[in-house]
């Protein structure tokens, strides 16, 4: 499996989070801050086609604009595969 990529906003309480739950189950990620990196914003725009976070990228499968409910099932169903 790819190592995540987090889409994240400085700020944000969704992203906190999802970087929390992240955290706690020990599944490393690369966080990408949008607000401080123009060129991340833009990637995110790209895969997405959306602004919004958090958004995480898994072996190319998007989960866009997620609390950590959606971000739990999200997971579990890639764990299952």
């Amino acid at each position: 499996m790819q190592t995540p990529v987090l889409f994240t906003k400085r700020g944000c309480p969704y992203c906190s989070a999802a970087k929390a739950y992240l955290d706690k189950q020990g599944i490393a990620y690369q966080e990408k801050e949008v607000r401080s990196d123009p060129a991340a914003l833009e990637e995110l725009q790209e895969i997405s086609g959306q602004t919004k976070t958090p958004t995480l990228v898994c072996n190319g499968e998007v989960l866009a604009n997620f609390g950590t409910d959606e971000l739990v099932k999200f997971l579990a169903e890639r764990a299952a595969k």
